[in-house]
């Protein structure tokens, strides 16, 4: 008990003992249910007698600070207040409640579909399995195999030898890695741009020398690749962040290059099975296994609390990456592996990608119709948990997330996504076709605008902020021509 006693003040020493805890209480060092020390025990620690220590508790326990259990001991029954809530702080610049802030960033999982019956069975089944006694380099078998049954009905890729990873970036600084080791030298890397700056972050912590790639509404223009690239990073099913579908010309048109140039395609299929509108394009990898790393995660379409991602690589680059791990002595974390496989035997993955199509679908179109009523368009295909609303300028983007964040809706703008401290290609944003009339938005030298993502709030909470956030496009001005 940390008591400060004056013996030289005139305040009775049980007073100065009673004041002492009963700040220890206030300030956090004693809380509700925490035992205080016998009379006999606090008298000896704090050097005064017995009559004192009880002098003191009893004031406590008239106060209602303190109160005895029979055979136990005494606690301490009252928490300490909350701290005062200023007026200032309760209310906006503009003198109104402040809104609840909702995150309408992209990159977040839809929870609100999550089956919590579903979800808590496959936590208890693997409670019952016998622990591992050594390590699995691959990955858990039963996550393995389970993998491979979801990208052959899900993703149409046939007879997967699949490596579990930590996530999608954790897989590609593997591959990086591997590449790195095999070249002897830093890796020549083509990324999308806009693209997916965190795939940019893992490059450059590699000492890789990173050029960033030109897109379209359509994805990747393939024929404004530089050669002499090692790697090229791309994500073909929903180009982020624009939202684009790479064409089956263009897919045929990167295999050939990657064949004839000898460089690496690393597909990134973070948000593949999420299609509303027609059933999705092959892979990649199913086109072309030779050339092509699939990486997937289920972070965007499950929950990122399990930590868990997939690749299928070349058979080579497999037994590299293998070789990495054992030497090293890592590998992904197994028990969001277990708790994954047994989702999935349960039949809980197949039925949660049901719900989840069907509730973002129904967000999507949401989405749209605010914006559209505010007096803008959007692009991206109907496909995956976010859109881009283009604005004007860079000031227009600026102002509007700005203008967001102030009645408590987060949004990104295109300019987070840019990789600018890169060597970039110029940014053709001329599309191959104009069968969409969100293609023509992109005619522009340069995109800005706003992405909005739908699942990460429940429903109810989207709404509010679609209200509040079309009250911001209003003021933006109409999406130029």
């Amino acid at each position: 008990m940390f008591v400060a006693l004056d013996r030289a003040s005139s305040t009775p020493l049980a007073v100065q003992v009673a004041a002492g805890m009963r700040a220890a209480a206030l300030d956090g060092r004693l809380r509700a249910g925490d035992r205080v020390p016998a009379t006999r025990t606090l008298a000896r620690d704090l050097g005064v007698s017995r009559t004192v220590a009880a002098a003191a508790y009893d004031q406590l326990v008239a106060e209602g600070w303190l109160g005895a259990r029979h055979g136990s001991g005494t606690f301490v029954l009252a928490a300490p207040p909350s701290p005062p809530v200023s007026t200032a702080a309760m209310l906006t610049p503009g003198g109104t409640d402040a809104p609840t802030t909702t995150d309408l960033r992209p990159g977040a999982p839809c929870l609100e579909v999550l089956d919590p019956a579903s979800w808590r069975r496959a936590w208890r089944r693997v409670g019952d399995l016998v622990p591992s006694e050594r390590p699995e380099y691959a990955g858990v078998p039963a996550f393995r195999e389970a993998i491979a049954e979801h990208l052959l009905r899900h993703r149409g890729l046939v007879g997967a030898d699949v490596l579990a990873t930590a996530g999608t970036t954790t897989g590609f600084a593997e591959i990086v890695a591997v590449l790195t080791r095999r070249l002897g030298r830093p890796v020549r890397a083509g990324i999308e741009d806009p693209g997916y700056r965190r795939a940019a972050g893992v490059l450059r912590a590699a000492g890789a020398e990173v050029t960033g790639l030109a897109v379209d509404a359509d994805g990747l223009v393939v024929g404004n690749a530089p050669s002499g690239l090692d790697l090229v990073y791309v994500t073909p099913a929903h180009q982020y962040p624009l939202g684009g579908r790479l064409p089956m010309t263009r897919r045929a048109a990167l295999v050939e290059r990657a064949r004839s140039e000898g460089f690496l395609v690393v597909e990134d299929d973070y948000d593949g099975e999420l299609r509303y509108d027609v059933a999705p394009l092959p892979v990649l990898a199913a086109l072309a296994p030779d050339v092509v790393v699939h990486l997937g995660t289920a972070g965007k379409i499950a929950t990122p609390t399990l930590g868990v991602g997939w690749l299928v690589a070349p058979p080579a680059l497999t037994a590299d990456l293998l070789a990495l791990r054992a030497a090293t002595g890592t590998r992904p974390a197994p028990a969001g592996q277990l708790v994954f496989a047994a989702w999935v035997h349960d039949g809980g993955l197949g039925r949660h990608l049901t719900r989840l199509r069907r509730e973002l679908a129904v967000r999507r179109s949401l989405v749209v119709d605010a914006v559209r009523a505010a007096g803008h368009e959007v692009l991206g295909d109907r496909a995956g948990a976010h859109l881009v609303v283009p604005l004007g300028s860079a000031a227009a983007e600026r102002a509007a997330v700005d203008a967001a964040a102030e009645v408590g809706v987060r949004v990104d703008g295109l300019a987070q996504h840019r990789l600018d401290d890169v060597e970039s290609l110029p940014l053709d944003l001329t599309a191959d076709s104009t069968e969409h009339a969100d293609r023509a938005l992109l005619s522009r030298p340069q995109v800005h605008g706003i992405l909005v993502g739908w699942a990460a709030p429940t429903r109810a909470e989207l709404e509010h902020a679609l209200t509040r956030l079309g009250g911001v496009l209003a003021g933006t001005g109409v999406t130029p021509a």
